[in-house]
């Protein structure tokens, strides 16, 4: 504290060595010059005050990386590199699955036919490929041809590839059977339909002289076959056509909403669907009706939703409804016979605020649920029908809503008694009833699949047959939908993971997890497999999908620490910016007060030397 002092108030200087002598008083003191002039300083400045000032400053600036660290944002790194390949790659070289194409043309006369007429038909048909629209899964078709006679058989160059056929196990005689039994004939002589996970579906052609008329059945399986007197040009043609309008397309034709003109499909990004039946009683006070859904319904419905397996995991519910009236208005026509609703009006038919339909506890995570409604509308609107566009009367009075369920109208076969005569009375939907809801809600689920709901007999110049599965789908149409849904869930991964990459770069203070980056590598590395590998498309697909959707809406992302630039400082400059202002001015002025000091002491010795 003496040095300290000191500085502020200079003890006076030692006498000189001459005033010594002389006994004079000493004249080494500069004050006597003026008293305008500052007062020269005879000490050397101390730089305690300095030192203390500086250190105290420069404990903030060690500290400021450490407040840095403790504050840091966690980003794991993202491939954004590998997602921008994927996406090139998915945009270059759509997701396809190669299929083959195996043609059988069955002659009843006899004789013996070398390989290069199962060549030239193959070249043929290849040809006749080209010339149709190319299908939007569909990869690489290998056609291979087998003629089969009474000779033996022989097959094309590249038949070892496709389906191994039982020479001599179908005829022409056989076609006298029904055409459900003639299918299961076809696929017991179909030994081997598929090869190193690639499809192989086949179309059969029995040539006959007595059938004038060319008729064409698509069975249930991965086969369909042609019947008639039919020449080689349009035995290729019909081949080309039913490969790529049905077992390729689905039978949409150019124009038309169905399977592979969108890019989604209603099924949950985790894979599970739950289908909720749902019936509604508009106005209990006319009738209220019940159904042994539990009994029948899950029954009926047991083979659709093992069929639709591979796709999705489905579950199945059911509820009754009471006091549920619909939002749109019905007005009266006498000629048709009821009230009708336009299909204008159908848009503003579900009653979001009446009809209280989610309440399922079995959707978790991401499932999508499908609505399937069964509306029974009051006695003083009964009963009510849908009008179609053209005038006419919708045949099953329903229709759906894409992406959120069907809704059928039904009116109660007595609904001609009135109100008085049915009130306070419950019943139940017979079991027909409810069979034939429920066949009309299997259809509506085929087309929220992007299916016809039904085939009729149609054009190729002769009538088409279609074979019914019990299931719901027959077997080339699952198939279609199998590559349709790892198609959508590729692209839905994509869009995902550039969306996600997109946010992380925007956002420099956003938390990036180390699960988020091992999901979004785990999710690119299932993409990758789902595209090189056809076999595991699908569960590929599905797991890519699903592994992006979890990184994206992770609860961290939502944290309120990824904030700008400007609010981590609108955050801490309320605790540091006053002390270390303080502390930085006093820095300064220390620096300033210690420079003033050491000026009058160097005046002092050069005034010191100059006198000497």
């Amino acid at each position: 504290m003496a040095e300290i002092a000191g500085d502020e108030v200079p003890p006076p200087s030692a006498p000189s060595a001459a005033g010594e002598a002389s006994g004079g008083p000493s004249t080494s003191t500069p004050t006597s010059s003026g008293a305008s002039k500052p007062p020269l300083r005879t000490t050397k400045p101390g730089v305690k005050r300095l030192v203390l000032t500086v250190s105290v400053l420069l404990s903030f600036l060690l500290g400021l990386p450490f407040l840095l660290k403790s504050t840091e944002i966690h980003r794991s790194p993202l491939p954004s590199d590998a997602i921008a390949d994927l996406a090139r790659r998915l945009q270059s070289d759509p997701p396809s699955f190669p299929c083959g194409l195996h043609a059988v043309f069955i002659r009843s006369s006899p004789g013996s036919y070398d390989a290069s007429l199962a060549n030239h038909l193959e070249r043929a048909i290849s040809a006749q490929l080209q010339l149709l629209p190319a299908a939007s899964a569909a990869g690489n078709v290998t056609v291979s041809v087998t003629v089969d006679s009474a000779g033996g058989c022989s097959s094309s160059s590249s038949s070892s590839i496709g389906s191994r056929w039982q020479c001599g196990a179908v005829t022409t005689a056989d076609l006298e059977r029904s055409d459900e039994v003639f299918d299961e004939l076809l696929q017991s002589a179909l030994d081997g339909s598929s090869r190193d996970g690639m499809r192989v579906y086949t179309v059969v052609v029995l040539g006959s002289d007595d059938v004038k008329r060319m008729r064409t059945v698509i069975g249930k399986h991965r086969h369909a076959w042609v019947f008639g007197k039919v020449d080689e040009a349009e035995a290729v043609s019909a081949i080309g056509k039913i490969f790529n309008k049905y077992f390729m397309n689905g039978g949409i034709e150019e124009g038309e909403t169905g399977i592979g003109k969108g890019e989604f499909m209603p099924v949950g990004s985790d894979g599970n669907v739950v289908l909720s039946f749902s019936l509604l009683n508009a106005e209990p006070s006319d009738w209220v009706y019940d159904w042994e859904f539990e009994k029948i319904g899950e029954r009926m419905l047991s083979p659709v939703v093992e069929a639709l397996r591979p796709i999705a995991e489905i579950n199945i519910e059911s509820q009754v409804l009471y006091h549920t009236p619909k939002s749109s208005y019905s007005h009266s026509d006498d000629k048709l016979g009821g009230n009708v609703l336009s299909m204008g009006d159908i848009p503003f038919f579900v009653n979001s605020n009446e009809w209280h339909l989610d309440t399922s506890i079995s959707a978790t995570g991401r499932s999508k649920v499908l609505q399937f409604v069964v509306y029974i509308p009051s006695a003083r609107e009964c009963p009510l029908y849908l009008q179609l566009p053209d005038g006419g009367l919708s045949k099953t009075n329903a229709f759906i809503s894409p992406m959120w369920g069907g809704v059928h109208i039904w009116n109660p076969p007595d609904w001609s008694l009135g109100s008085e005569e049915t009130h306070g009375t419950r019943k139940k939907m017979s079991s027909q009833e409810l069979m034939e809801t429920l066949e009309i809600f299997i259809g509506q689920l085929r087309q929220l699949f992007g299916l016809k709901p039904n085939y009729l007999a149609q054009d190729m110049d002769g009538a088409i047959k279609f074979i019914v599965s019990e299931k719901g789908f027959t077997e080339w149409e699952l198939n279609l939908l199998y590559r349709h849904h790892a198609r959508s869930n590729l692209l839905s991964c994509l869009t995902t993971l550039e969306s996600l990459s997109s946010l992380v770069q925007s956002l420099p203070r956003m938390i990036v997890m180390d699960e988020i980056g091992r999901q979004v590598e785990l999710s690119l590395e299932a993409a990758n497999l789902a595209q090189r590998n056809t076999t595991l498309g699908i569960i590929s697909a599905t797991r890519a999908r699903a592994l992006a959707e979890d990184a994206f809406f992770h609860p961290s992302i939502m944290s309120i620490s990824y904030a700008s630039i400007e609010h981590y400082f609108a955050i801490y400059m309320p605790f540091f910016a006053p002390v270390s202002l303080h502390v930085l001015l006093a820095a300064i002025k220390e620096l300033k007060r210690y420079k003033v000091e050491r000026a009058k002491y160097s005046a002092f010795l050069i005034s010191r030397a100059t006198s000497s």
